[in-house]
């Protein structure tokens, strides 16, 4: 089965009957070692790795240090956008006109590095630059018209779902399988057309389309746009630890730092509007 995030399924990771994650190699049979079909460290006599090519494979430190590096560019970005860009009541237009041309030119560098062969340090750093000015901007008119909590509300939120999936992933209680990442898929797909839909309708008809985005309504699909994040967030920890565990290069470290910021910025997305939702019905 193909990798949960595109940035990892355009490298060829792959999870066999057996739930590991591969890298195009031949399926292994069960109870033989993982890394007897890893085609970066398996040592062609005995089946293990190398040490010489362990030297250049992806660990945990690898794996945290380039998402700190990613996370805090995108936190350094978000800080400077909301000082130096301030929210003008009397000219909102152009904030939000700004947070949109960030957005999208980091969903531009997004979808770039997604179809490149390698990881491109340059281009997921940019992609966090650019992702920060379009949270910080939005960010600061929420703090600026609903009340500066639900910032602080929807970052702790986004924190605390984080733990929470990490350590339910290390207890086992969170099972990432191909009916598990099948499920999330098709229900991600689900949402994504809804809220297309909901946008067209609200440009072309005006207010908030099919009222996804407020009220009752707002507060459920919030809801379930932070559960699949919360999936999303299980499909990469086992993509991170199914890389450690094949020796995939020391250069994928960046494509996890690139999924897992991509995950957190869709989760603290919807904790923003759940918190604006509830704030503005105080």
């Amino acid at each position: 089965m193909r990798s949960s995030n595109p940035v990892f399924s355009r490298r060829g990771f792959s999870r066999d009957n057996g739930g590991y994650a591969g890298f195009d190699a031949q399926p292994q049979q069960a109870g033989t070692n993982p890394y007897a079909t890893n085609p970066y460290a398996a040592d062609p006599t005995t089946g293990m790795p190398q040490a010489p090519a362990r030297a250049n494979v992806m660990t945990m430190d690898d794996v945290v240090s380039r998402s700190a590096m990613t996370l805090g560019t995108l936190i350094v970005t978000a800080t400077l956008a909301w000082v130096a860009l301030p929210v003008d009541p009397d000219n909102l237009g152009m904030s939000y006109g700004i947070a949109i041309g960030a957005g999208l030119i980091a969903f531009v560098f997004a979808m770039i590095q997604s179809f490149k062969s390698k990881p491109v340090p340059a281009l997921i750093l940019a992609y966090a630059a650019f992702e920060g000015v379009f949270l910080g901007v939005i960010s600061a008119a929420v703090s600026t018209y609903l009340g500066p909590g639900v910032v602080m509300q929807a970052v702790m939120g986004t924190m605390c779902v984080f733990a929470a999936v990490l350590f339910a992933y290390k207890m086992r209680w969170i099972r990432v399988t191909r009916r598990f990442y099948g499920f999330v898929m098709a229900a991600t797909l689900g949402f994504i057309l809804l809220m297309l839909v909901n946008t067209l309708f609200a440009v072309f008809g005006g207010g908030d389309g099919l009222g996804f985005r407020s009220g009752g309504l707002g507060l459920l699909f919030g809801a379930i746009g932070v559960i699949l994040g919360a999936c999303f967030l299980a499909l990469d920890f086992k993509q991170v630890e199914d890389g450690i565990a094949y020796g995939a290069p020391r250069e994928e470290a960046w494509l996890a730092a690139f999924a897992l910021t991509m995950t957190l910025v869709w989760i603290y997305v919807e904790m923003l509007r759940i918190f604006s939702i509830l704030s503005g019905d105080d």
